[in-house]
Order: structure tokens, then C-alpha cells, then sequence
């Protein structure tokens, strides 16, 4: 895909406003209204069927596959696949065990797929949904074959790794709109009942105008997984995908997004550039890959605001997953359990209303907005959140100031030549502020 595809920054953030001015209003208490309009695979009546398909085995995947037959009216999963066989029967089995959703369970043997090219089998599998939850590399495919299939799509965030991809998942989503497809996206603090009321009182003028904002991602990192005998190169940086870049994107890509995205959210717009610094400290060996232990990133918006994000894979340190920011009149203080604003000579605001699970919402609220026929879709903030991301990793890779027209417009494209377990993945490239190229 060319440059031709890149929005205009002005584009992008008015597009912003107007959907989450039309989403804040439609999910603000966890739900979407019901109406009898049905859009393309969707089903008039909340008791007709709704089939699922699972492409992606994992944790994430198989907690995905459970939230949506925990969702209301008659859901079934029918189809899973998977590049690894234990992964996708470990998953079945999984949840198999659970007695509220084993009888919306329809997944025989020759529905399970196993493979690179499985996901293409669940597709054509009579799903009317699919849940994308491979490791984030693999997304724009996925995405791409699913809505020229014309499948409802829920796919977990990031939605790419590198600029190319996010150009394609926006094409994507631009054609999902037009068949009227709904399209989810993992970024559940968008269905998440505290910072629904809080962003909407920012929204509103609580503390004036945001002037700098913080957002951490801070924690003592995730697991590693031995190479073991006889794995090809391909299967052991699979079985690793988190230190990889073509397959993860780098920790501020996969998990940092959550925090970015809260602060685009609260500005209705995305970073004009950012600058920043990173590196490896603790973990230096192969068994890590490629990808940093921390990323400092300072991005700047249109309006001169800036936003100071850290994330750190470093054990016994300082942790915290949060976001906070500076107005004119007060400071706002969120995380995934309380939401504070303080405005100044007012009592501070913490949210006490109900609390929910926003990894369940989030599908309720697309499954309604199937069966309503107002197709629920999330896939641009997603894709720019995406691309904030992927910006922040460019500047502290290369050690330069990044700006958002040449990040989203680079042809950095971090996919292999080929997808077979023979194939010869990306070799591992540590990057070297002031001598790596970012774009």
C-alpha cells in the first residue's frame, strides 16, 4: 500500500471526535441499544445463532473465545485454529471445562486447524465472526482475509507491528464500514464503566484544557520459553513471539498501547511527533530477542500538549499501569481499578458507580451491536493507537524526533519473505540509538 492511503492528520483527529463523541454516548453504562436494522451475517432476533470462529489458541485467545459465549443470546463456537496443535487443544479443552458455555461448544476435530494457513479454514468455516488472537504480527492478514469474507471481526490490540500493516488494517476497516461490519478491538478500557464517566466529564470541562499528560506501563516482564531440541528457527522465535518484533512489535507496541490510547482518547487526537530514549539493561541475552526492558518517549500534539509515557520490563523496581494529566483547572489521576479528578476549590471526584468487567462488555457490546444492526466499530482508534505506538518504538530505537506523517507513511515492513515452519524468520537486530534507521 502507497502513501496514497495516509490521512491527513486533521482528517484523522476530526474522525476521532466523531466517533467517540457517537461510541461515549452509545456505551457509556456498559451497553448498546437493540433496534431491528440487521447488518451483513448478522441475525435479527437475539435468539437466532451467531457462530464463532477462534483464530489464535493462546491465553488471550482463549479468554476472548470465552467472554463471547458468556455474551447474551444464541453464540457458538464452531471453528479454532492455531500454528500449534497443543496450543489449539490445550484452548478446547480449557474450555470445555467451563459447565456455563460447554453446550455452546461445536468444534469437531475437522474444524480444528493447525498450521499458518488455518485461519483461512475457520473463515470458510460457516463462522459469521471471527476473534483474531495471534500474536499481533500476523493481524493485518487475518483482518484482511476476514472482512473480504465478509466476517464481524473482534481482534486484540496491537492491530499491527510496523506502518505497513497499520495502513492496511485502516484500508480494511474502511471497507468493514462499508459492508456494515462491526469490528472490536482489545483495547477494553473503552468498555470500562470508570473511565467511560471519567473521560466524559474531561470531555466536558472538568479540570480545562489538558496541557501534559503521563502514562506508564511499568511491570517486571513476561515469561520466556527455552529453545528446545530440534525447533526450527521459525518455530522457536513462534513459541517466543514476545522478544520479536515482527511478531510482537516490542513491549511499548503490545502493552503500552493500553496507556496511549487512554491519553489519545482524553485528546481526541494522536501525537504530531515524539522523541524519546531506550534500551536493554537486564535482559541481554538471546533468550529476549530483540526488543527493549524500557522505552521513555515524549510525544507532542497539535495544540502543544505534551504526553510522557515509560514502560519497563525490569523486575524490583517501581511498577504502576496508569495514566494521569495536568488542566487548567485540576489534574486527573486513572488506572484499571479507580478513576480521580481533582478540580481546583471543588471536592475531588472518584468514581463509586457499579464496576464491570470490561473484557466481558466489550464483547457484549459488539454481539448488541451485531444483533441490533448498528455495527459496533473500533478498528481506526485501534489502528492509530496502533501507530502511536509503533512511532514511540522508532524514536527510541533511532534516537530521533519522530514525526506522525513520516512514521505512518514508512515501508518498514518487518514481515518474512515466507510463513512456513522452514522459512527463515527476521534475523534478530538489537536496536542502536544514533545509528538505527527508524523509518
Amino acid at each position: 500500500m502507497t502513501s496514497d492511503h495516509i490521512r491527513p492528520i486533521e482528517v484523522e483527529n476530526s474522525s476521532r471526535r466523531a466517533f467517540l463523541k457517537s461510541s461515549t454516548g452509545a456505551i457509556i453504562g456498559g451497553s448498546l441499544a437493540s433496534g431491528l436494522a440487521i447488518a451483513p451475517r448478522a441475525h435479527a432476533a437475539s435468539d437466532d445463532l451467531i457462530r464463532v470462529g477462534l483464530i489464535g489458541c493462546g491465553g488471550r485467545g482463549t479468554g476472548a473465545a470465552s467472554q463471547a459465549l458468556h455474551s447474551k443470546g444464541n453464540v457458538k463456537l464452531v471453528a479454532m485454529a492455531d500454528a500449534f496443535k497443543d496450543r489449539l487443544d490445550s484452548s478446547l479443552q480449557s474450555l470445555q471445562k467451563d459447565a456455563e458455555i460447554k453446550d455452546r461448544i461445536d468444534v469437531p476435530a475437522e474444524r480444528c486447524f493447525v498450521g499458518f494457513d488455518g485461519y483461512k479454514d475457520v473463515i470458510n468455516a460457516g463462522v459469521d465472526l471471527v476473534i483474531l488472537a495471534t500474536p499481533p504480527g500476523f493481524r493485518p492478514i487475518h483482518f484482511k482475509q476476514a472482512i473480504d469474507s465478509n466476517k464481524h471481526v473482534f481482534m486484540e490490540k496491537p492491530i499491527a507491528v510496523d506502518a505497513p500493516g497499520v495502513r492496511s488494517v485502516v484500508a480494511s476497516n474502511e471497507e468493514a464500514k462499508k459492508r456494515g461490519l462491526a469490528v472490536g478491538v482489545g483495547l477494553q478500557r473503552h468498555h470500562q464503566n470508570h473511565y467511560l464517566d471519567a473521560i466524559k466529564r474531561l470531555k466536558d470541562g472538568a479540570i480545562g484544557d489538558i496541557t501534559s499528560m503521563r502514562a506508564y506501563w511499568n511491570g517486571a516482564g513476561l515469561w520466556v520459553r527455552p529453545r528446545q531440541e530440534g525447533q526450527t528457527e521459525m518455530e522457536y522465535q513462534m513459541r517466543n513471539w514476545y522478544y520479536f518484533n515482527w511478531l510482537c512489535g516490542d513491549h511499548i507496541v503490545e502493552q503500552h498501547i493500553h496507556n496511549l490510547d487512554v491519553i489519545n482518547w482524553v485528546k481526541d487526537a494522536y501525537p504530531i511527533r515524539c522523541q524519546g530514549m531506550g534500551g536493554r539493561e537486564v535482559r541481554k541475552g538471546d533468550d529476549y530477542g530483540e526488543i527493549f526492558d524500557h522505552h521513555a518517549v515524549e510525544f507532542e500534539y497539535a495544540d502543544g500538549s505534551r504526553m510522557y509515557s515509560f514502560c519497563r520490563h525490569i523486575a524490583n523496581c517501581w511498577n504502576s499501569v496508569s495514566e494521569h494529566g495536568q488542566g487548567t483547572k485540576g489534574t486527573f489521576d486513572f488506572d484499571d481499578r479507580v478513576a480521580t479528578i481533582n478540580a481546583k476549590g471543588e471536592t475531588p471526584w472518584r468514581y463509586r458507580g457499579e464496576k464491570n468487567d470490561p473484557y466481558q462488555t466489550e464483547h457484549d457490546d459488539l454481539f448488541a451491536s451485531i444483533r441490533s444492526g448498528n455495527p459496533l466499530n473500533e478498528g481506526e482508534f485501534g489502528a492509530y493507537s496502533t501507530m502511536t505506538a509503533i512511532m514511540g518504538r522508532m524514536a527510541t530505537y533511532s534516537g530521533k524526533t519522530i514525526e506522525w506523517k513520516d512514521a505512518l507513511a514508512s515501508n518498514l515492513n518487518l514481515a518474512p519473505a515466507e510463513y512456513s515452519w522452514n522459512a527463515t524468520p527476521p534475523v534478530p537486530t538489537v536496536a542502536v540509538p544514533g545509528q538505527t534507521v527508524a523509518l
